[in-house]
């Protein structure tokens, strides 16, 4: 089920068209992909921070799901190139599409925003830099956010899948 959605054709090519045209392939790419695995779930599609965002939800419990998350997210993140690969497909053009699946992303995002917080008071009280763990593109990016909201500076350093970010003083 897709909700939300409007023609990209009747509005025109601005960028919100763009992404809602995004959207909609990623949405039937993925019924397509829950159809074929047999699990249960609903389509949402939005767009934030200039990119669109498509979850897989589950009214039942999101047991089934967990299979297309996997371990640490592994299985989401493959989905997500698999998705933006279908959209790139379609449009001709590079997908900065975000997919999260049983509100994975949206959890592990307050997780990583208080990982970030805790991390700018370590530095702010011993002055010296914090390395973290290694993580992926969007856990740095939302550690970024979360330690320049905390008013510091932060650089990721290292090699993927290795590349960490380090928290600096101001």
């Amino acid at each position: 089920m897709t909700e939300g959605t409007t023609s990209a054709a009747a509005e025109g090519g601005d960028t919100l068209t763009r992404l809602e045209q995004e959207g909609e392939i990623a949405a039937d790419y993925l019924e397509g992909l829950l159809d074929i695995t047999d699990l249960d779930g609903d389509i949402d599609m939005d767009v934030e921070a200039d990119r669109a965002a498509v979850s897989i939800i589950s009214d039942a419990g999101s047991r089934d799901l967990q299979k297309l998350v996997g371990r640490d997210g592994e299985v989401l993140e493959a989905l997500q190139e698999l998705t933006r690969l279908a959209v790139h497909r379609e449009t001709g053009d590079r997908s900065r599409l975000m997919l999260d699946i049983a509100g994975f992303r949206a959890k592990r995002r307050e997780e990583l925003s208080v990982l970030g917080a805790k991390a700018a008071d370590e530095v702010k009280s011993t002055g010296e830099p914090v390395n973290l763990e290694p993580m992926t593109p969007f856990e740095r990016k939302v550690v970024h956010d979360a330690i320049a909201a905390a008013g510091l500076r932060s650089e990721s350093e290292g090699e993927e899948p290795e590349r960490f970010v380090v928290v600096l003083p101001a």
